[in-house]
């Protein structure tokens, strides 16, 4: 099933997806809910980020060939490498990513990312699958210039519009085979699959929980393949993931 958030007219709603109409959804998407036969066309609506999400977590180096182009010798990390970035950067498919620093080398990441649908913390690796929600496009927008000075990622991928989100959160998705892919101005830059995550949703997801509880709506980014690239003002960058769609947004 394919749920989007989306606006009509400044009221806000989610929406089951089905032939090209967003129906009306009433109640939790994380709990009890109903579908309302009450429908807009996809055309007619403002799509929002899927969540707003109380945390966004985020993995680092988990395609080994990502890891090549930062490092002469690769090396796998032997915990999943974790970090976060603030809330107050996401945003929804449309919206402009804006670039603070024009004269900093900015990159994009295409990622999957994981959708908590249910609170929990210690999850075992087998039950998991009961606390994932959905799963979603994410653009972990990365200003390298500060990353490098400041020799740790919070600054550098927490600016406003720098965790772009959607344009749907896909459930009863198996996460583990996804072709992902990135373009900029229609030009392709990352082509890779999910089957060569380091470590898998089910596995983030354990793992983080031994550490913070996750709560619904909090999101994990997984980490981004190979061919990451710059962004300047007047791109259009579009992220791609299988079963998913495609998150695009103009860059200024």
């Amino acid at each position: 099933m394919k749920l989007a958030r989306f606006t009509v007219n400044r009221q806000a709603y989610y929406g089951k997806l089905q032939d090209g109409r967003l129906f009306v959804v009433e109640g939790d998407i994380f709990g009890s809910y109903r579908i309302t036969e009450k429908s807009y066309a996809v055309q007619e609506v403002q799509l929002l980020a899927p969540v707003q999400p109380g945390k966004v977590i985020a993995i680092g180096l988990n395609y080994q060939a990502h890891i090549g182009e930062f490092f002469k010798d690769p090396q796998i990390p032997v915990e999943p490498v974790i970090f976060m970035a603030s809330p107050t950067a996401v945003i929804g498919p449309g919206e402009p990513i804006v670039l603070p620093y024009p004269e900093h080398e900015t990159h994009f990441e295409a990622e999957l990312v994981v959708v908590i649908g249910k609170e929990g913390r210690d999850i075992p690796l087998e039950k998991t699958g009961e606390y994932i929600g959905g799963y979603t496009c994410g653009n972990d927008v990365s200003d390298r210039t500060l990353q490098k000075l400041d020799q740790q990622w919070t600054r550098a991928k927490s600016f406003h519009t720098f965790k772009p989100l959607g344009p749907y959160l896909v459930t009863g998705l198996a996460p583990d085979r996804l072709r992902i892919q990135s373009r900029v101005n229609g030009q392709g830059k990352q082509e890779s699959n999910t089957g060569s995550l380091i470590r898998g949703a089910n596995e983030l997801v354990s793992f983080i929980s031994k550490i913070m509880t996750l709560y619904p709506g909090d999101v994990i980014y997984t980490g981004t393949p190979a061919g990451v690239g710059p962004l300047v003002s007047g791109d259009i960058c579009e992220i791609e993931i299988e079963g998913i769609g495609i998150l695009r947004n103009p860059v200024e």
